[in-house]
Parts: C-alpha cells; structure tokens; sequence
C-alpha cells in the first residue's frame, strides 16, 4: 500500500523524476515567484511550494491555485489541432462550484498564453468541456460526478487539473495536495498523454510525485 502522510500527498510514489539541469530549474523558479496581481506576494520559498493561510479554506488559497494555473499551461505543450485559428482565445474551465469567487478571472486578466487571450467558463456540466484547454474540478463535487467528467474528458486535448484526494492517480492529469501546509501538485503523465498533451520536465521536476509514463 502506498504511504500518505497526513496532509494529502504520497510519499514515494510513480516513477522517478527526470534528470534537470539545476541551472533551468534556478530560472523557472525565478519565473514562478512572479505572481499576478491579485495574489499574495511571496517572501520565501518559490512558487510551487507555497505556504497556505492558517484557515485553507480562505481566499488565499484559490488566490495561489489560480496561479499555479496560469503558470501549468506555460510547461504544457497541447495538440496543433486544438484551436480552430490563430485568434481563438485560451480556455480555462471550472465545472461545479466556483471555489475561486473571481480570483481566476482576476488572475487571468490581460495575460496570454502564447499570442492567445485567456478566457475563463464556469461550466455546470460536462457539456461544453470540449471548449476547454484547462479544467478544474473542484474537490466538493461528488466521487461520482467526478469520476464522470474525467472519463468525458480523457481522450480530449484537456489539462484536467483537481483537489480531491488522489485526483491523479484516479486519472486526472494534475492534482493539488497539501504538504506541511503548503500546496504541491502530483502529475500523471500517462492521464496527459492520452489526452494528447505534452508535459515539460521542468514542471515534471517541481511536481511532489509523477506517475505513469508518458503514452
């Protein structure tokens, strides 16, 4: 059986990372500890391991998954054929309840991903998700609506991104947890790679385990 510890994130689980020059890693990190606007701003560590607010369920903790949002799609690469044309906007999706409460459109704001603007859908079903680039599934939903939106979106060009228990291992391609009270992410590569997408070592790298193999 795999070992928890006791804030959500496994120890010693998936495959080894890969190897990474510490040099770029040094330069990612120096990118990752500029964060929008609206969130916080960081006095210490850097931005993939960041301190949460006494109370997680405060706005500071959406305030910094928006982020970590912004900044995933910048270390995933997706298929050429998902945008129908150069001027087709970046999509990030929320199905279910908004736990962001407008951080995710205020960390969005005026940005880019690439030349693309960046737009943010609330969705209340599964509908539309194939508008989507990014999807988060919040962790109040239920196991089962969960489990559906995951099998709707697997095999689409969708950066499936969650906070419920084992989101990862249970197929989705990137999933929050808590460690020592700061949030880290877990990858599952073989999840990204049957949606067709390509993930950076460099965010396989900061990721606090990575799981499968790429397809």
């Amino acid at each position: 059986m795999t070992k928890r510890d006791k804030t959500g994130c496994r120890e010693g689980a998936g495959r080894k990372k890969p190897a990474i020059d510490e040099r770029g890693v040094e330069r990612l990190r120096a990118i990752l500890a500029v964060l929008t606007a609206s969130a916080v701003a960081l006095t210490t560590g850097f931005f993939f391991a960041q301190p949460l607010a006494a109370n997680t369920g405060a706005p500071l903790e959406y305030e910094l998954k928006a982020a970590f949002l912004f900044r995933f799609a910048q270390f995933v690469e997706w298929p050429v054929e998902t945008f129908k044309g150069p001027d087709e906007p970046f999509t990030y999706c929320t199905i279910g309840e908004d736990p962001f409460r407008g951080a995710l459109e205020r960390t969005m704001n005026g940005k880019t991903i690439g030349q693309r603007a960046l737009r943010v859908e609330h969705l209340n079903g599964a509908g539309k998700i194939g508008e989507c680039q990014v999807l988060f599934i919040g962790g109040s939903g239920e196991k089962q609506q969960i489990e559906e939106t995951l099998a709707s979106a697997a095999t689409l060009p969708i950066l499936t991104v969650g906070e419920a228990n084992q989101f990862a291992k249970n197929g989705g391609a990137i999933g929050f947890c808590t460690e020592d009270n700061k949030i880290r992410f877990e990858v599952n590569l073989e999840a990204a790679g049957k949606a067709g997408l390509k993930v950076s070592a460099k965010l396989l790298a900061l990721a606090k385990t990575v799981l499968g193999a790429p397809r």
